[in-house]
């Protein structure tokens, strides 16, 4: 099986475990969660999970015992991503090639479906929690989900709070290790901890991991510069018409895809010890770098 197959069917598989999660019962609060599901099945990558199945796979070969905590990971993505779209935010009209959530529904259902997204990831985890079998392990890659979706806001919040100014790449790099990275990495980390790799194994994937999110976030930077939004499913130019920090405002356009091929470069390497069977986590940085969307 290739690498495109081998994404494919996870996303395949991802999709339709996150079908049920969902209540679709005819609920008073029936439109809140048609509201959820209308941005969990919008159309993502699914890459969080699929990197925390992916990484468990490379120590372990059966990934069912990490399912829960992948389609966890994936209802925090995508509160982050309604909460993300908000007028008070990026204000956003286009997500995927779709309305966002605030647009197709309303402001107040929007928030309220990205915090039952968030609450629903808590939901999921829990009930994989109380079946007792490696609590230990499990409560540690709970406390890696908990602490990076805090980094998450924090960067959110600073990419936010910042906007306009001139900042240093140091600020600039903490902003996306936080933003972005912070749920890239703890996927690889809570896919390796649940596996029961051992701790330098658990060092190196998440070293991978982080590179690789400094990579989508620079990727995400350039293709707001030169994408084309038919292809990309939103708006091109956002970020340079909000002045946002982004690596492109920092390096320019050739030099943001030099930092891009230099970092995609560096993750494959942090992985390079495990030979053929990290090939799949390999390509997926290359997937990353080349991404039209």
């Amino acid at each position: 099986m290739n690498f495109k197959e081998e994404l494919t069917e996870y996303q395949i598989f991802i999709n339709k475990e996150l079908d049920k999660i969902i209540n679709k019962s005819d609920v008073p609060e029936k439109i809140l969660n048609d509201s959820m599901m209308y941005s969990l099945m919008a159309g993502g990558k699914r890459i969080r999970p699929i990197l925390i199945l992916a990484t468990y796979k490379l120590f372990n070969d059966n990934y069912s015992y990490a399912i829960p905590f992948a389609m966890a990971m994936e209802l925090v993505h995508n509160f982050s991503l309604i909460h993300d779209d908000l007028p008070g935010i990026d204000n956003d009209d286009f997500r995927h090639g779709k309305l966002t959530n605030h647009k197709k529904f309303n402001e107040a259902t929007a928030i309220l479906a990205g915090d039952g997204l968030l609450n629903l990831a808590y939901c999921t985890i829990s009930k994989e929690l109380s079946n007792g079998i490696d609590t230990e392990n499990k409560i540690k890659a709970f406390a890696e989900l908990a602490n990076a979706i805090s980094r998450m806001i924090a960067g959110e919040y600073l990419d936010t709070e910042l906007e306009g100014e001139d900042i240093s790449k140091e600020t600039l790099e903490y902003i996306h290790q936080n933003k972005t990275g912070a749920l890239l990495k703890a996927s690889a980390k809570i896919g390796a901890i649940l596996a029961n790799a051992k701790e330098d194994d658990i060092e190196k994937v998440s070293k991978y991991a982080e590179k690789i999110g400094l990579a989508f976030q620079i990727k995400d930077d350039i293709l707001s510069e030169e994408g084309d939004s038919k292809i990309t499913g939103k708006p091109v130019g956002n970020d340079k018409e909000l002045n946002k920090c982004t690596y492109v405002r920092y390096y320019g356009i050739d030099g943001a895809k030099e930092e891009l091929r230099k970092i995609t470069e560096e993750a494959i390497k942090e992985i390079s010890s495990y030979g053929e069977k990290a090939e799949f986590l390999k390509e997926l940085a290359i997937y990353i770098k080349n991404r039209n969307k």
